[in-house]
This record gives C-alpha cells, structure tokens and sequence, in this order.
C-alpha cells in the first residue's frame, strides 16, 4: 500500500459540519482484504448519532438557509467541491483500493475518476433542469415548482463506494436537500475523507452529515421520522426490508439494488472481441459489480468455441496484489464474502454444472481471493444462475434460438443491466427492446454515467445518473392563483 495511505484513522463523526466523537466510543477496524492487516480505524456510531446527524439535518432543512437558496448559489457550492476533490482523484482511488482490494486499474478509472465526473455531470443536468414552470391549467395559469425533498438518508455499499455517495449526495445537495451519509463499514475512510473536503467547502450547519458505523446505524437512519426520503444502494433483501419500513412510513424511497445480467452472444458476432469485452464486463472490480455480465448465453452451435475462448481468457488473468497495475483480479472485500463465492462454486459443483477451470480453494495462504471460476453445462435454475454471487465467476449456457436466449435473459428476479454481442447492431437493438433490463448494451457493457441507471423488477426502485437522478430529490408543487402569476 502507498506510503501516504498507511493507517489513515478517524477519532470523530462528521455530525452537520462539527467534528464529534461517537457518543457511544465504538470503533471500526478498516482489514486490507490482501494483507489481512489493518489499515485504518473510524468511529463507529450509533443511533444516538444518527438521531444528533438527522436532527441536525432537520433544523438546517426547515429553518436553515440552504434550501431557500437559488439553485445557482447551491451550485456554485458544488462547484467549489468538485475544485477541492479535484487534485486527490487519484489518492482516493488508492485508499479505496486499499479498503476493499478494488485493482488499481479499476480504481483509478471507476473510483475516484468516475465520482470526480459525476460531480460535473449532475452540475449540468441541473444547469438544464426546469425548477419551475408555467402551464395552462383549467382554472387559468399553474406554476408548478419543483422543491427539495428534505432530509435525505444516504447509504452506500462498499464495492464502489464514492461513484455510489456521488449520485445521492449532489443531486440532493443541489436540489435543496440535507443529506446524512451512511457508508458501509467496510469503507468508512474514503466518506470520511470526503467530509474533510465538504468542511473545506463551507455549507451551512447541518446540510451533511456522515455517520459510520454497522447495521443499526442504517437501521436508526431508516427508522427516523425526521428523515424525508433514503437513498439505498445495496442488495435486494436489504432493499425489500428499507422499502418496508418506509412503506410503513410513507417514506419516500430509491433504491439500486442487484443484477443478474445475461451477455447474449449471437451467432455472428466476432468471438475473440466479444471475449476481451467480456473481461471487462464481466469481471470488473473482481467480479463485485450490481451490473457484471455473469450469464453467458451462447448457441450450442457455438458453445465449445465461446467456452474454449473464456477459459484462454480467464486462464491468463492475474490474480494478486491490488496496487500492482497488471492485476486484473485483487481480493475480495472479506473472508466471509471470500467464503461465500467459494459456497456458490460448491453449490454449482453440486448441482452439475462443470467448472472447466477455477474452483473454490484459495489461490493463495494470505488474502481474501477467490480464482477465477468458469462454469460451463450449467441451467438457468442452478444458484449460479439466479443468485448474485458478486465474485469473479462466469456461468455458460445454452440456448436454442433467439427467441429462447431473450426468455433465458428475462427468466429472472433481476433486470439492472444486460448486454448483445452480435454483427448487427440493428439487430441488437431489437435484442435490446425484448430485455427487461434497466440499461443495456450492444458489443459492450459499460456505465454512461450522464444517462438514468436502474433496474427492473427486484434490481430496484427509481433511477440515478442525469435529470431523472435530480428528479429522485424533488417533490412537485402546482401553485394556482386567481390572478396573473408574476
């Protein structure tokens, strides 16, 4: 790990722009996932500090001066944010690495790059954003204003931490919201570190808060009543239970939860390209991504050559220490996840599909790391098919026409992303229309990050990303008046 990164540590919470010290004195023991070593510590709060964070959150929301704002001045705040975590894109990719073991390659890209983008891209979707406007109603002129939702609840996972704070925090801060911030245990540092940067900013008291630490903070955080509206990233079950308790509430909810998706693999399409973008979208992040192409679909006219291509590929991936630029593979973010890819080998094993390379003892002594796994022979009933496994494992199966690859990519709980390899992108497109997917591609799979991302089905609820990820944050209000609006 990069010396500057040795052992950062935190003592307090960041509760509505105050430094405090946890009030029950909890800590956090961030484990690098290859080293097995600590790397740093952060308070662990409580429900006491989420009540301080929200009641914080809650007085800056209705007496404080930052809703009432032109939405121009709260930009411009924003844009004073993005000026400060400018210069450290790349120290925070590292310490993200460092937290859950994400390759550097992958980091420097999809970590600190992508979340420093987004930050720009939200500015100018709310550059172009209709706060309000006229229209002719039935009893004469209508304003309809769009007003912040309130206090947001904001938590995050821990495979892309900030490109996942990002889409809440700005869209919410722009529109008028006060934000409490929830990161996941495993990666308390980098929220942390961006509260040093927010500090720098300058908002008001009360407008953001971040508050680390386990499960019941995210409990307490769902659970308040001064809390206008959660903003989740996570699994589904943990989705199904936050959508509950603030159905319970009439709790305004988003959530981006898990994928399953199918790489449909045409007859025409070019096989060694279709292949190396596979890597990518397949594997990202050691295979700890909501969006990787897991299902493989192929013909079985051209199973054995796909196979034979994905083993060549995978065979030659190396596996190792993150901070190392030729790594494709790091480790995953903890033992226990490490043992759960390994019991989903099993499970696949046991069900009768055939590993044709990988499998479930470790690669190495030391570190939480799984081997790349291919599975081939495999059904769309096997665990491996229907569960997200979130490790670097790729499950092959076969259809019989495109008919019965589009029934194949839609038999699931899941629709957030799926993809089309084929000759003819016409074609895809139609391939494309037939998926229940939230977003899709064709000879490729990656995020556009100025595009709305979500899910289908029990991938989740509401979008993120451009105009549509700003309209997640606002309530509409029609104001109708007797006499002419000025």
């Amino acid at each position: 790990m990069p010396e500057q990164l040795d052992h950062r540590c935190y003592d307090e919470l960041f509760i509505g722009g105050q430094w405090r010290k946890p009030l029950n004195g909890g800590r956090l023991t961030v484990i690098s996932p290859h080293s097995e070593e600590p790397i740093g510590e952060a308070p662990a709060g409580g429900p006491e500090d989420v009540d301080a964070a929200v009641t914080a959150a809650r007085h800056a929301f209705d007496h404080g001066p930052w809703p009432r704002l032109d939405p121009a001045e709260r930009m411009a705040k924003i844009e004073e944010l993005a000026a400060v975590y400018a210069p450290h894109v790349d120290e925070m990719s590292d310490l993200i690495t460092a937290e859950m073991g994400s390759p550097r390659s992958f980091s420097r890209l999809g970590q600190g790059a992508g979340a420093a983008s987004m930050i720009h891209l939200a500015l100018a979707a709310a550059r172009d954003f209709s706060w309000a406007e006229r229209r002719q109603g039935v009893r004469g002129e209508v304003l309809v204003r769009r007003a912040p939702v309130g206090v947001v609840g904001a938590i995050v996972p821990w495979n892309v931490p900030q490109f996942l704070i990002m889409p809440k925090l700005i869209p919410a801060l722009i529109a008028g919201c006060t934000v409490v911030v929830k990161p996941a245990p495993e990666t308390p540092l980098d929220a942390l570190w961006l509260a040093e940067m927010l500090e720098q900013v300058g908002l008001p008291d009360g407008v953001v808060s971040v508050v680390t630490g386990g499960p019941d903070v995210g409990e307490a955080l769902v659970r308040h009543p001064g809390v206008d509206k959660i903003a989740f990233t996570g699994s589904s079950a943990v989705g199904r239970r936050i959508a509950a308790i603030c159905g319970e509430q009439l709790k305004r909810v988003s959530l981006e939860l898990g994928g399953k998706s199918a790489a449909i693999i045409l007859d025409d399409a070019d096989i060694d390209k279709t292949v190396a973008g596979l890597k990518t979208a397949g594997l990202m992040n050691n295979g700890q991504a909501c969006v990787a192409q897991t299902r493989i679909l192929v013909s079985e006219r051209r199973r054995d050559d796909v196979v034979d291509a994905l083993a060549d590929m995978m065979s030659g991936l190396q596996v190792g220490d993150p901070f190392d630029e030729a790594t494709d593979i790091g480790p995953l973010v903890a033992q226990r996840q490490q043992h759960r890819v390994q019991d989903y080998i099993r499970s696949g094993r046991k069900e009768g599909a055939r590993i044709v390379l990988g499998g479930e003892d470790p690669p190495t002594d030391r570190g939480w790391y799984v081997r790349p796994t291919l599975f081939a022979d495999a059904t769309n009933d096997m665990r491996i098919a229907r569960e997200e496994i979130f490790g670097p494992v790729l499950t092959v199966l076969t259809y019989t026409d495109e008919d019965n690859a589009v029934r194949i990519a839609n038999d699931s709980d899941y629709g957030l992303a799926g993809s089309v390899w084929t000759a003819d992108a016409a074609h895809g497109m139609e391939i494309a229309s037939a998926v229940r997917a939230g977003t899709y591609g064709i000879n490729m799979y990656m995020l556009d990050i100025a595009s709305p991302f979500g899910g289908f089905k029990q991938s989740g609820i509401g979008r993120e990303f451009g105009p549509e990820g700003l309209a997640e944050y606002v309530e509409l209000q029609s104001v109708v008046s007797k006499s002419p609006l000025n």
